[in-house]
């Protein structure tokens, strides 16, 4: 359900004018003063259509109700059924009250790239829907909107302009001579970085990170800044209460740099920060940043990032409220496959304790791919190539990136998440269920707040015939669903997609309802064996804490854990006091939880 937001700040407000006025004067030095100017104005305008309430009570940004829902607007269709309505349809029939909140991917105008390459950023799609579609969908719960602010379609008017040399989109984009050195610059694909493009000047080159298609957008301009930020508003004012900032890492272009994570776009950041927060206080912003763990967590505004995390935060934060876990899909789909926790465990404990105002977006599958970055660090090169060959032989694909050396390394792995979960190193074997089933009950049970793909909660297969259509390898994991196909396998009995879809929709039920679960409960992993990962949530100050342990090999583990001991623990998943048992069954997940103020002893 979407929670009210706080009445708007006054626009005089001099800590926010004071706040502007250093992150536009670090970008664009003496011509601070100017934009600011054009800001207020905007913000001006715009003010009295922001969401609020009386503010009588203070809206918290998250609880443990929080528990998100990622899927493309068309990936329910249904006869002529604007795909949208049909989505909202599925969701109120099947999962009422599952989700506090929605992800819905880009639902624009787009050209390629399943929607990342917008077209209009302030129209719906027809043939998904309208904004009232949008609206409704955001009436029951938190909607999360992407803003692609790095790129825009090369059939976009802005292109047009820039084409024909007319204004604005004349100056939108980024030129650079194709004899420029540009070998230090940090490539999330393996295509050429500059475009050439005819216009009425010759043919000019530009900068394009991702595909020839997705042309990036010149924010040294400030033209470009204020635009997005009227685009961000009116997203605020459709319904959205998180903006998910799109491959934010790359949006500053500066020559001889690596041209990712640069200065000005964390300021950029910060600004956009300080304006919903001036704006619409209780929106979160989301960076969507795939790479290593350490400069993930730089998004959350950190001053310095040290080997064991984060040294200091800002008073308050004053960058992102929340970054995604990006080296957990692929820390855990190592871990599941190999048997052994001990790497993830590790990775667990380097996790800092966040300030408030700052979490986790948990997750295991989205529309991307499982990101091979993040794992950076954490296993050797050796270990990657054995997860990247077991996932071939599961049907799976790897897309490659363009290395500084000019050579290509693997960037991510397309598969289904379900279909990943196939099998260990020794192949395929019966466990497919079970063993995915632990993936999204350890995920569920980590700090922050988890967000579920629609393919996941569907136990959905490769689709290759969709790689074959599009010639993408991400549309593997982008299935479309016909609403009577799967209501059948949702109804019929011994189903995988009937076992998958109950069994978390009763997790889900549970988790909410369990304080221990609050995205800002204190985590600990307890040491254990490694085909065990064990973790306590809490205490929280009243001494309730949970126990979440998880078998994560193939074969029965004895349950040896001195804190289970004298003290009578009760069984979350199945709803009574937990009968104790000498060893946990392959796959197998506990959620216990110990009330009151007990003092527990890890021996």
């Amino acid at each position: 359900m979407t929670p009210s937001r706080s009445l708007s700040r006054p626009l005089d407000d001099i800590a926010f004018i004071d706040r502007a006025r250093d992150r536009l004067t670090f970008l664009y030095g003496p011509r601070a003063e100017e934009v600011l100017r054009r800001l207020l104005t905007l913000l001006s305008h715009r003010r009295g259509a922001m969401p609020v309430h009386d503010g009588s009570e203070p809206v918290p940004l998250w609880s443990e109700r929080d528990q998100w829902l990622i899927t493309y607007g068309d990936s329910l269709l249904d006869g002529d059924r604007p795909p949208l309505e049909a989505l909202e349809a599925f969701l109120e029939a099947r999962l009422p009250d599952s989700f506090s909140g929605i992800h819905l991917l880009p639902f624009f105008p787009w050209s390629s790239d399943d929607g990342f390459s917008v077209i209009h950023y302030r129209e719906v799609d027809p043939a998904l829907g309208d904004w009232s579609h949008i609206r409704r969908l955001g009436e029951r719960r938190d909607l999360m909107v992407d803003l692609v602010l790095n790129h825009v379609s090369r059939e976009s008017l802005w292109f047009v302009d820039y084409l024909s040399g007319s204004l604005p989109g004349r100056d939108f984009f980024i030129e650079m001579d194709p004899a420029t050195d540009l070998s230090a610059v940090v490539r999330p694909r393996s295509s050429p970085l500059l475009v050439p493009v005819s216009t009425r000047r010759g043919t000019r080159h530009l900068w394009a990170t991702f595909s020839e298609d997705q042309i990036d957008l010149n924010f040294a301009n400030p033209d470009v800044l204020l635009e997005f930020v009227g685009i961000l508003l009116f997203y605020l004012e459709q319904g959205a209460r998180i903006i998910r900032l799109d491959a934010i890492a790359y949006l500053w272009k500066e020559a001889g740099t690596p041209c990712i994570h640069l200065p000005q776009t964390h300021e950029v950041v910060r600004l956009l920060r300080a304006i919903v927060d001036h704006m619409a206080p209780g929106t979160l912003l989301l960076t969507e940043t795939n790479v290593p763990h350490r400069e993930n967590l730089g998004y959350f505004g950190l001053d310095r990032l040290s080997d064991g995390g984060l040294d200091r935060l800002p008073s308050p934060p004053d960058e992102a409220h929340l970054v995604y876990q990006f080296p957990l899909p692929p820390l855990l789909l190592h871990t599941l496959t190999s048997g052994e926790a001990g790497t993830l465990a590790r990775w667990l404990e380097s996790l800092p304790a966040l300030p408030p105002g700052c979490s986790y977006l948990n997750f295991t599958a989205s529309h991307d791919g499982i990101g091979v970055r993040p794992l950076e660090g954490w296993l050797p090169p050796h270990e990657i190539e054995a997860l990247l060959e077991l996932m071939h032989r599961f049907g799976g694909f790897v897309s490659m990136r363009a290395a500084p050396d000019g050579s290509d390394s693997p960037y991510e792995i397309n598969i289904t998440w379900f279909e990943a979960m196939k099998g260990t190193r020794r192949g395929p074997d019966p466990w497919q269920v079970e063993r995915f089933l632990c993936s999204q009950h350890l995920m569920l049970a980590l700090q922050g707040i988890p967000a579920l793909y629609l393919h996941s909660l569907t136990g959905t297969l490769n689709d290759h015939e969709g790689v074959e259509r599009s010639g993408r390898l991400r549309s593997i994991n982008r299935r479309h669903w016909q609403r009577d196909e799967l209501d059948e396998l949702l109804d019929s009995r011994n189903t995988p997609t009937r076992e998958v879809f109950l069994a978390l929709k009763r997790r889900l039920a549970v988790r909410r309802e369990e304080p221990c679960f609050h995205p800002d409960a204190p985590q600990r992993v307890v040491p254990s064996p490694p085909e065990l990962l064990v973790l306590e949530r809490g205490p929280l100050a009243e001494g309730r804490r949970l126990l979440a342990i998880h078998n994560v090999s193939d074969r029965r583990q004895p349950l040896e854990l001195a804190m289970l001991g004298r003290h009578r623990w009760f069984d979350l998943l199945e709803n009574t006091p937990w009968e104790r048992c000498e060893s946990l069954a392959p796959y197998r997940s506990l959620w216990l939880v110990l009330p009151g103020d007990t003092t527990i002893d890890d021996g």
